[in-house]
């Protein structure tokens, strides 16, 4: 990982990146990031903006909302940025939020509203929070955007995972964490992997359509959820870590580059497919990703059928 995950990776990975591969214009094309006050979805969010794109913001903080919106305006001098108070946790605002936007086209989906939680917190809907806000909303998300993404021709929809999911394998047992000591990081890597998972389906999903699905893993980025949420780690990898530009930059190549990266449904890492295993203990069989599937529709109220 040192050398590959921290900035060093990036300064070495980014030699074989194509010249010019970001040189697009994302005029009329909307864009909609979630977590996108701060850290690497603001970076993405602005990165985006400034090629001319539309972009939403869906932050839970109206206030730190309103401040990047503003700021990434004046930064990008586009206007075309908007903020929208969500939390991706909570599902009937996610349902409310949908109805109330009547999006006729999305072409850029990117879930990346992120959190670790140090203790065990279940939400309105009796979800656990980390669970919820990575995987269950925005699966019920995805769903409910599905007709305006099919509409806009060429659409991606991306999941920022997380390097830490290599540690981890698909597991559905004990999903409140009622059984067992609350633990926040490996909460927070399993619900990563479950992303991965997740994106790998809904690509069967959109299979026939023009929407691509990706999973992305941004590297060690220094972030203000890091430096929080992970203190020791952070003081030992700091001056590796890299900046959030450079933690978002494979997060905008999949939602910009022409054409779209191949395959959908692949987990992406510094403009590359990567493998999604590299420990055999933490593969998972189909039938885990249909359970996933099936948990994710039963928790946000959906049919089970796609």
């Amino acid at each position: 990982m040192i050398g590959s995950f921290d900035r060093i990776g990036f300064a070495r990975h980014s030699r074989r990146f194509r010249p010019g591969e970001l040189d697009v214009d994302l005029s009329g094309r909307l864009c909609l990031v979630t977590g996108g006050n701060a850290g690497l979805g603001r970076a993405a969010a602005e990165a985006l903006a400034t090629r001319g794109a539309s972009v939403q913001l869906l932050c839970r903080d109206a206030v730190r909302g309103a401040t990047a919106r503003d700021e990434i305006r004046r930064s990008t001098g586009n206007r075309r940025v908007e903020l929208a108070v969500v939390d991706v946790s909570d599902l009937a605002a996610i349902r409310r939020w949908v109805d109330e936007a009547r999006l006729s086209a999305l072409h850029v989906l990117v879930h990346n509203a992120g959190l670790l939680p140090s203790r065990r917190t279940l939400t309105a809907d009796g979800i656990e929070l980390t669970f919820a806000t990575h995987v269950v909303g925005p699966h019920l998300l995805t769903s409910l955007l599905g007709t305006p993404l099919r509409a806009a021709g060429d659409a991606r929809v991306i999941f920022v995972s997380s390097g830490g999911m290599y540690t981890q394998r698909l597991d559905l047992e004990d999903l409140r964490w009622e059984r067992r000591d609350y633990d926040g990081v490996v909460a927070y890597a399993r619900t990563k992997r479950m992303q991965v998972v997740l994106a790998g389906q809904w690509a069967r999903v959109f299979a026939s359509t023009a929407v691509s699905v990706y999973s992305m893993h941004p590297g060690w980025a220094d972030t203000s959820g890091v430096r929080t949420s992970l203190p020791r780690f952070y003081q030992v990898t700091r001056r590796l870590l890299r900046t959030p530009e450079q933690g978002a930059d494979t997060i905008v190549w999949l939602a910009a580059r022409q054409p779209p990266p191949a395959p959908s449904g692949g987990f992406w890492f510094d403009r590359q497919a990567r493998a999604k295993h590299y420990l055999p203990w933490t593969r998972e069989d189909p039938a885990a990703g249909e359970g996933l599937w099936a948990e994710c529709q039963q928790l946000a109220g959906l049919q089970r059928s796609a």
